[in-house]
């Protein structure tokens, strides 16, 4: 979902979105997975399909705009840099929020869950595991470098930080 996240971005939408120096997006990975899980929870209520819809509709918007904004601030804080301004919106909430894209993150998390996975699965499922491996890999390798290199933190001391006490 972060190669496919970075695609849209940068085909369809026309901006680059990626931090990284690969051709990836980890947000939309990231967001992928808490949509996914939300469904789980939501699919095991014992409740009409439109109120799983609906639920789904509302807790994806809030929790994804929350991520957005919390990415948003950790993009500007770490690498300077803004990659969106949502001030001009007429609902926005901020910087990094508004309640127009609430509503985008609120629909795509019902077509990926309904639309995007099931036709996933399908191809993911004809995918050797070592191919899988190799992108964990060129993915964690892209993470150190992108830290290295665009970032504004430039002490090793202050990486291991990052990374070792949480």
């Amino acid at each position: 979902m972060s190669f496919i996240g970075h695609l849209i971005e940068t085909f369809i939408m026309n901006s680059n979105s990626g931090i990284l120096l690969g051709w990836w997006t980890p947000i939309y990975g990231i967001g992928s997975i808490i949509i996914l899980l939300i469904n789980k929870y939501i699919t095991k209520l014992r409740i009409n399909k439109i109120l799983k819809v609906i639920l789904l509709f509302i807790n994806c918007s809030f929790i994804l705009t929350f991520i957005e904004a919390l990415g948003g601030y950790l993009i500007e804080f770490i690498f300077n840099i803004t990659f969106w301004d949502y001030t001009d919106y007429k609902l926005n909430i901020g910087k990094y929020i508004a309640v127009e894209m609430a509503l985008i993150w609120g629909l795509s998390s019902i077509v990926l869950v309904y639309y995007i996975k099931p036709l996933l699965d399908k191809i993911i499922s004809k995918i050797p595991k070592y191919f899988t491996y190799i992108l964990i890999i060129l993915f964690i390798i892209d993470v150190v470098a992108t830290l290295f290199i665009k970032s504004k933190i430039t002490d090793i001391a202050i990486l291991h930080q990052i990374f070792f006490t949480f």
